[in-house]
């Protein structure tokens, strides 16, 4: 690639950053900047222009794409902005909601959990909304695509192509799949809806005739049950999830 194919190549998916930087700080306090996000978006491009291989058949908007999201995810990571009281509380709930879904044979509903935490509803909701965004990257990128397939062999050779590694990602992927078809119908069609349609919270909320809080707080659940549901098959699901989103 030249270095004039380069700069074109990077010109002409900017707008790129921003569009992946505004989706993720939607599901994050006001306090994180935009522009922060967008700093470390622009990295990921750069790395995504650096080791795109044209021949393995992966377009490159959708490498780029992940690269740029996974720049960012790992900005944040570095940055910490979560306190860890609240990741304490996200791991308790996330303990219940297993715990509740084995007793019950079902997923539980917001009054059984909250009777378990013993809270009332509004202080369950509260939490929730507090939740909003704290496991952002867990599963973005861990959700089947069509060419997930192809995208795992995509990587280059730095170890993430082992063998091992690509069988851990297929099982990955079915175990998620079967986990979001366990989800309740709402829960699961707002992880559709944002995942593969890429909706905002704002436009999901319209289509279920909900406000925008309310969608954040299905998200929440969604996410908590399905890392509940992960950590009860795969037990170090959180070193699988990271390794497998590099």
């Amino acid at each position: 690639m030249t270095v004039e194919e380069r700069e074109a190549l990077i010109l002409e998916h900017l707008s790129l950053i921003r569009h992946v930087a505004h989706r993720v700080a939607t599901r994050l306090p006001s306090s994180v900047e935009i522009g922060d996000l967008v700093n470390a978006g622009v990295i990921g491009l750069l790395d995504a222009v650096d080791k795109f291989e044209p021949e393995r058949g992966v377009k490159f908007k959708t490498y780029a794409e992940l690269r740029v999201r996974g720049a960012i995810i790992d900005s944040l990571r570095d940055l910490d902005w979560a306190p860890r009281s609240l990741r304490r509380r996200s791991r308790d709930l996330e303990r219940v909601y297993g715990e509740l879904e084995q007793q019950l044979g079902r997923p539980a509903t917001d009054e059984e959990v909250s009777k378990a935490l013993g809270q009332n509803l509004a202080e369950f909701h509260e939490l929730l909304d507090q939740l909003n965004g704290l496991n952002i990257g867990s599963f973005d990128d861990s959700f089947p695509q069509d060419d997930s397939e192809t995208f795992v062999n995509y990587y280059p050779d730095d170890g993430s192509n082992d063998p091992h590694i690509q069988f851990a990602a297929v099982e990955l992927n079915t175990l998620m799949i079967e986990a979001i078809d366990a989800l309740p119908e709402k829960e699961r069609l707002v992880l559709n809806l944002y995942y593969y349609e890429e909706m905002t919270m704002k436009e999901i909320g319209s289509i279920l005739g909900v406000n925008e809080s309310r969608v954040s707080q299905l998200h929440s659940k969604a996410t908590l049950r399905l890392r509940s549901r992960l950590r009860r098959t795969i037990p170090n699901v959180d070193s699988a999830i990271e390794l497998l989103s590099k």
